[in-house]
């Protein structure tokens, strides 16, 4: 994958390179003949240029987040600065003029229509280069939607493999089947809990992201209906940052972990053990961390080492797509009895895209 930063400066510095050299070019064939102190002129007009862009860059996208505005707001505030930049332009390229060794001449340089036409010009080249930026973002923004997009159905459907697969959904049949006359009040909720899972997988394609309480209810109703499974040999606790809530998470990811717990762990344990859901908050990131008995272990496919199944790779894919760099995911065995499973997730101010 290119870096963007890398990206960003290769263009900027090319760009203002390529227009230094067709400024000297077009210079060179109207007036017939260019000086070494016209060449440094350019130069240093070029220099100009990329820095006012690279300030406008930081002003739209640093300072004020600009992006994130409806385009009715966000165009009439992107011209205004524009103009700004271009009247600094006019007379930072005095300064040039004065520092290449060209004859200034003050009277001719503050005269209104040289102004306006310095202005005007600087204007245009600079609105030129935003529309040039602005279409690169939307653009790139369009294709990782679509790209999540697709990354997002597949891995819904692979969701649904493990979550609804016929295994999964005899064992907790099974289970409530054996609570009916047992317990029927406890059965029901079972049944209660295995409607909430259910209907919270289906319905993962009209969810963009979810309030963390929202998927520990679904955590818990997880762990719920298999501790009525495993019983005695499954064991949770939960300790739960009050600030958690204030965070959205992609749906389903913690409950897909937690079950990779207990599937890779718990269920191969004669004794059984323990689930310990954790989250912290720190630098404005929510921790989630999932330590389960067990031992991680790689494994190999066509001699080739592999970190973890389906599951754990389709976590870190939709980290990477929603967050970039600003969101992790580890699995490491901890001890030698427990693994710890961890993400950690930036503030987010999406709303949850709800029916």
């Amino acid at each position: 994958m290119v870096n963007k930063q890398r990206l960003y400066w290769s263009l900027q510095i090319g760009g203002w390179i390529v227009y230094a050299i067709l400024q000297i070019v077009f210079y060179t064939i109207f007036s017939g003949a260019i000086n070494s102190r016209r060449i440094v002129f350019f130069l240093l007009e070029a220099l100009i240029c990329l820095a006012l862009t690279h300030a406008l860059r930081y002003l739209i996208v640093k300072r004020f987040t600009w992006m994130s505005l409806p385009l009715q707001r966000l165009i009439p505030r992107v011209l205004i600065t524009v103009l700004g930049l271009a009247f600094s332009a006019y007379f930072l390229q005095q300064l040039a003029t004065i520092i290449s060794g060209r004859v200034f001449n003050p009277n001719l340089a503050f005269e209104w229509s040289q102004i306006i036409y310095g202005w005007s010009f600087f204007s245009i080249l600079f609105f030129l280069w935003a529309v040039f930026y602005f279409a690169y973002y939307f653009v790139e923004q369009y294709n990782k939607s679509l790209k999540y997009e697709t990354s997002r159905i597949e891995i819904e459907l692979n969701n649904l493999k493990s979550q609804l697969n016929p295994h999964f959904i005899f064992n907790a049949l099974n289970s409530i089947r054996a609570l009916v006359d047992e317990n029927p009040k406890k059965s029901k909720q079972a049944i209660n809990h295995l409607s909430n899972i259910l209907r919270n997988s289906l319905a993962v394609d009209r969810i963009g992201l979810t309030k963390f309480d929202d998927e520990l209810k679904i955590v818990k109703d997880y762990l719920s209906l298999e501790t009525i499974r495993f019983e005695e040999r499954l064991k949770t606790e939960f300790d739960i940052h009050p600030d958690s809530n204030d965070f959205l998470v992609p749906p389903l990811m913690i409950q897909t972990l937690v079950e990779n717990g207990i599937k890779h762990g718990i269920s191969k344990l004669t004794e059984g053990g323990l689930v310990a859901v954790k989250t912290l908050v720190e630098n404005n990131k929510l921790h989630v961390q999932i330590r389960n008995s067990g031992q991680y272990h790689a494994y190999h496919v066509n001699g080739i080492k592999r970190k973890g199944g389906l599951g754990l790779k389709n976590t870190a894919q939709r980290l990477k797509l929603l967050y970039g760099e600003n969101a992790s995911f580890k699995i490491e065995n901890e001890s030698n009895t427990f693994v710890l499973t961890e993400i950690i997730i930036p503030h987010s101010h999406e709303s949850p895209n709800r029916r």
